[in-house]
């Protein structure tokens, strides 16, 4: 494989450990702060890629279904989290999974009856469709985009969290909700708060993604499995931790799916080489979990170390 080759797919790992990115910061932060655990959180992926998909085929705008999907998302979570997460904080992690299951379920029902059963289709914006030379490496200015805007929700989430009165609530929420409460914070809203941040992060995961594939029922599980290796690999609870997960998990998953195979093709026939290499590297983020629990039982970053 070429030098060229390699250096595209390692963006393309990148592009992708920012996807996931998006994904396990919101789900990290909802349970770093509420200590919850959210299984539905694939599903407000997925109401912001349907919601942006449609918007952007309404109006013609996909700048505008970017906005509207990640508003969508966040609209979704608050209404998810007034109704039923705000009956879950005292309830052990057994209750929330079923509650968050159920909600999965609905969502899905809910998505289908609104927009439908059939997949939907994004194009991206023609300004966008072009790709651009990086050195030896021609590569799509919409990843490009996509990492951009991965690296600009880092830095929004970092200033947030670390240089605002609302971040400094929300550290303190992590740390000692009773005492917050007692100092007359409202952490009703102030849950809501983070939850519709998470949901919008999610949503907006979705809307991006959704240009790149199609966007159908049930595609923010297969995601969702995969941020829950990432804060796992980070450390719950720690947005570094899930921004350096994700790009281990997009870089590794990535290089994977194009090294292994043609390293097999060394010692077996090609067609069997892409059989074991495929499954090997469908293996391989959970080898790196497993290797990076086994040193760091509470991942690379946890948050209250």
């Amino acid at each position: 494989m070429t030098l060229a080759l390699t250096l595209e797919q390692l963006l393309n790992g990148i592009q992708f450990g920012v996807m996931l990115f998006l994904m396990a910061s919101g789900l990290t932060l909802i349970f770093g702060v509420m200590g919850l655990i959210n299984l539905a959180h694939g599903s407000l992926y997925m109401v912001g890629a349907f919601v942006c998909a449609y918007v952007t085929g309404i109006t013609g705008s996909f700048w505008l279904g970017l906005l509207a999907g990640a508003l969508g998302a966040a609209i979704m979570g608050v209404i998810v989290e007034v109704l039923v997460i705000r009956r879950l904080y005292q309830r052990d992690h057994l209750d929330q999974v079923l509650a968050t299951f159920a909600l999965i379920l609905i969502l899905s029902e809910g998505t289908a009856l609104v927009f439908g059963s059939q997949p939907l289709w994004l194009d991206i914006p023609s300004v966008l469709k072009g790709s651009i030379e990086l050195g030896s490496v021609v590569y799509p200015v919409y990843r490009i985009l996509i990492i951009i805007v991965g690296v600009l929700v880092a830095l929004g989430l970092y200033l947030l969290i670390s240089r605002t009165r609302i971040g400094m609530k929300i550290r303190a929420g992590e740390n000692d909700r009773e005492m917050i409460g007692a100092l007359g914070v409202n952490i009703s809203v102030l849950y809501t708060f983070v939850f519709a941040v998470g949901a919008a992060l999610a949503g907006l995961a979705g809307s991006l993604v959704g240009a790149l594939q199609s966007v159908e029922v049930g595609m923010g599980e297969p995601v969702l499995i995969l941020a829950f290796v990432v804060i796992v690999i980070g450390g719950i609870g720690s947005i570094k931790g899930a921004l350096i997960g994700a790009m281990l998990v997009g870089i590794v998953d990535t290089l994977g799916r194009v090294l292994l195979p043609s390293f097999f093709q060394w010692f077996m026939e090609p067609s069997a080489a892409a059989s074991v290499g495929s499954a090997l590297a469908s293996m391989l983020i959970y080898l790196l979990m497993a290797i990076i629990l086994a040193i760091k039982p509470k991942g690379l970053f946890p948050a209250n170390d």
